[in-house]
């Protein structure tokens, strides 16, 4: 008779359990919500939605990676795709003349640069798309007066026609000769996302598509008004994190 009294009580207890709390689980499943702090705890416990995640970006049905390039650093090293393998990092075309935008994506890396400096497995990747100028003697004293000093932070120059191929046909970040504009370059202050396997990543926007690549010609503290783009630096951060 005690045994029979013991399986019904546990009866109860699934009962309640199925009644409570399987309803609760089913529904965080269909809202396709994760806690952080359930996997890896680099935020918190910050609720990461499907619109936060950081997807991958597809072309024809293939997750897209980063291209392959070899090009020279600040200190005259040699620097390919295969030195960011393993590591999470943000690609940027710019030109140390640059009058425009330059600037504020430089202050914006610096920034990044500062949340990740102890930092190993990560990197910045900066391609000029002015290397005729932007000699490693002249990406030396840039990176010297701008306080870029992370170890993996490459200012990159070489061939023109690498660079632009990297550019257009690589990243597909527009970069091009215009002596209409501002410095004579024409350019888009974009970064992108590269994950550890050399894969670029990004986040959705509220409709959920890949936003693809993050503002970084809009100064971080910036207060965007009617119409005006959105500063991105800070989503591109906990983004970072969540590759790392």
């Amino acid at each position: 008779m005690k045994k029979s009294h013991s399986y019904i009580g546990l009866s109860l207890i699934i009962l309640v359990f199925g009644i409570f709390f399987i309803p609760k689980i089913v529904d965080r499943l269909s809202n396709d919500e994760v806690v952080t702090s359930d996997r890896l705890n680099i935020e918190g416990s910050e609720k990461v939605t499907n619109k936060a995640a950081v997807t991958y970006i597809k072309v024809n049905g293939k997750k897209k990676k980063a291209p392959k390039f070899q090009l020279i650093n600040q200190d005259g090293d040699t620097i390919t795709n295969k030195d960011y393998l393993g590591k999470v990092y943000v690609a940027e075309f710019f030109f140390t003349t640059c009058p425009s935008i330059c600037p504020i994506m430089k202050e914006n890396l610096v920034e990044v640069q500062e949340e990740f400096k102890d930092i190993q497995d990560f990197g910045i990747a900066s391609f000029s798309i002015d290397p005729t100028h932007d000699t490693v003697e002249v990406l030396n004293t840039y990176a010297e007066d701008n306080g870029i000093n992370h170890p993996n932070w490459n200012l990159l120059t070489g061939d023109k026609e690498e660079i632009y191929g990297l550019a257009n046909g690589g990243f597909n970040i527009y970069a091009g000769k215009n002596e209409e504009v501002p410095g004579g370059f024409a350019h888009q202050g974009l970064f992108a996302l590269v994950d550890r396997e050399g894969y670029i990543r990004s986040r959705k926007d509220d409709y959920g598509n890949p936003i693809i690549y993050y503002r970084g010609s809009v100064a971080r503290n910036k207060v965007a008004g009617p119409g005006e783009e959105e500063p991105q630096i800070d989503i591109l951060i906990k983004d970072i994190k969540k590759l790392l």
